[in-house]
């Protein structure tokens, strides 16, 4: 059995990778086209990761704008110029086993609480605003709805510690593993933490719950119970016994994409994320591979799905290795002696 520790790292991990591996088919909405150009995800689970393919079938990014009121609000820099293109993948210039930004801002998250060794909202808005701000920091094209929001306000003036809005998308979620690993899943403070956190960016009420939710499920995978008792006890407000029980008569897609939708926003994303992770309990490959394959917003689902595999479950070595991350991560969190010797 995991020690409660590794189980952390592996939950953050497990949402590295669940990113990782859905990043080319993030936001296909039409299963025909996620299979005709991805045809790797007719497997169960496919061997590696997949970099992405351009044109992006069912991209929109043609619709979304955002113009920067001065220097202090230029978050797309190089990339603003396929913004309001049709066909362009949202991750265009990303490799295989690459994170997307949330996932690359929740590194940056982990090495800092690890260098300070506790947690400081102040500390951490200096080095978001530093990292968006410096040009080259990363090569995602697509920025998420809340940094345009934040940084609008950034650069009207306001101070950091005022920029977030009511967001109400599940890409709130993808800190909550990165804090549950860099601070220890025993830490006193960890829920009061992860709500600060959040609320930082996403100051919207369900998706304070649903972080603090996922933080509670997380410390007790940590501590090695069961995740689909886990679920069902410190989910209710979001799923149930019942629901399960009609939805798994169903595919995955019908469930994602049918019963629930598939696209971001929290009141469905989150019950689908604790759904797939549910269903494939003590499968990594199989759960993660399944978030990835019914599309929508799987990218921003895998911080649920697998973070909740990856402390519950073993995460197979072919996907470690592949990740870009991955030496990162384990620097940060080196294996003590006893966990090499296992």
């Amino acid at each position: 059995m995991k020690s409660p520790e590794r189980a952390a790292v592996d939950a953050f991990r497990g949402a590295l990778i669940a990113d990782a591996i859905a990043m080319p088919v993030h936001w296909y909405y039409n299963q025909q086209a996620l299979a005709r150009d991805y045809p790797e995800f007719a497997a169960a689970a496919p061997a590696g990761y997949l970099a992405p393919k351009s044109p992006h079938a069912d991209s929109i990014l043609w619709r979304s704008s955002y113009v920067p009121a001065n220097e202090k609000g230029d978050i797309l820099r190089e990339q603003a110029q396929y913004w309001g293109q049709r066909g362009i993948h949202y991750h265009q210039f990303l490799a295989a086993g690459e994170n997307t930004l949330n996932y690359q801002l929740a590194i940056e998250l982990a090495t800092l609480v690890r260098g300070d060794r506790d947690y400081d909202p102040e500390r951490w808005l200096q080095r978001y605003v530093a990292f968006m701000l410096t040009p080259g920091k990363h090569r995602d094209t697509y920025v998420e709805e809340y940094h345009r929001h934040f940084f609008t306000n950034y650069a009207a003036g306001r101070k950091p510690i005022s920029c977030g809005v009511r967001d109400v998308h599940i890409g709130g979620l993808v800190p909550v593993p990165a804090l549950v690993a860099a601070l220890g899943p025993k830490h006193p403070e960890l829920r009061r933490i992860v709500r600060v956190h959040v609320g930082l960016t996403h100051k919207d009420d369900e998706v304070l719950e649903a972080a603090d939710t996922l933080a509670r499920m997380l410390v007790r995978l940590c501590a090695g119970d069961d995740l689909r008792t886990t679920i069902l006890e410190e989910a209710p407000d979001w799923i149930s016994a019942a629901k399960v029980r009609e939805w798994e008569q169903h595919p995955d897609h019908v469930v994602v994409g049918g019963r629930l939708s598939s696209a971001c926003y929290i009141p469905d994303a989150f019950p689908a994320a604790l759904f797939l992770a549910w269903r494939h309990a003590g499968d990594f490959a199989a759960g993660v591979c399944a978030n990835a394959r019914v599309g929508g917003d799987n990218c921003h689902r895998g911080a649920v799905v697998g973070s909740l595999l990856g402390a519950s479950a073993p995460i197979p070595d072919r996907y470690v290795a592949g990740l870009q991350a991955g030496d990162r991560v384990e620097g940060l969190f080196p294996k003590r002696s006893e966990e090499v010797s296992a």
